[in-house]
């Protein structure tokens, strides 16, 4: 174990997540492919070693601070990317059934890729937009949480992620910069989608400049109105507001 992985574990410890030997392979071999594969598409501008084990593994292990993770059965992450959240936190918590879904096929290919060469197992990816895979039966109002570490506003991701939220579950919006604006401006959008904001948790990651992180928590209180989400393009033009 290096002096990157130690400080890994170490900024872990006060939220009880401990790993072992297997997991902490399991997170080298995540960057080592992360890295080869950024050369031939564009997934991550973070590639510094400390660095992705900080923003990336770090930042994406963060739901778990304020979420019950181990009472959680399944989770859908979308928008994933790179797989961040949901891989890092399969990683952390096997038992996860993870479901990605993701616009772009190359992203797919590598997160496919990716659950291979790690030996994960339970895991999904799926290629299609939000608003349409939302519409099938077998992931509309299904998943104990969901994720979204994206950039849209709130009022757009609720649409995006709510749908696929049981009732009773949780959407988790994973945000940088300070949201109580982000949250004002999404009222609208939660009572239509039958979401309601639960507590919005503040964190540092344990970096240099201890850059500020938003855990927005919405619970899912009924089941999502069969005209939402809207069709494919439209809640990104057009934001329930």
């Amino acid at each position: 174990m290096d002096p990157i992985q130690t400080n890994f574990l170490e900024s872990l410890k006060p939220y009880q997540i401990e790993l072992s030997e297997q997991q902490l392979l399991q997170y080298e071999l995540y960057y080592k492919e992360l890295v080869s594969w950024n050369e031939k598409m564009n997934l991550t501008g973070i590639t510094e070693r400390e660095q992705v084990y900080v923003k990336h593994f770090f930042d994406s292990l963060s739901v778990s601070f304020f979420l019950p993770m181990k009472e959680m059965k399944n989770l859908a992450d979308i928008g994933s990317g790179a797989g961040f959240p949901s891989i890092p936190l399969k990683i952390a918590f096997p038992h996860l059934k993870i479901t990605i879904v993701d616009s772009l096929n190359k992203r797919i290919q590598f997160l496919n890729h990716l659950s291979s060469t790690l030996g994960l197992s339970n895991v999904e990816c799926i290629h299609g937009r939000a608003e349409d895979i939302a519409r099938l039966p077998q992931h509309r109002d299904n998943y104990d949480i969901v994720t979204a570490r994206a950039v849209a506003k709130l009022a757009v991701l609720n649409e995006f992620c709510l749908p696929f939220t049981a009732v009773k579950g949780c959407f988790v919006a994973m945000k940088g910069n300070d949201v109580k604006e982000e949250v004002k401006e999404a009222s609208y959008s939660l009572k239509e989608l039958k979401g309601k904001h639960i507590h919005t948790h503040h964190f540092e990651l344990p970096d240099e400049e201890h850059s500020t992180r938003h855990i927005v928590v919405i619970q899912k209180t009924f089941q999502t109105p069969l005209k939402y989400p809207r069709k494919a393009g439209l809640p990104i033009k057009l934001p329930l507001a």
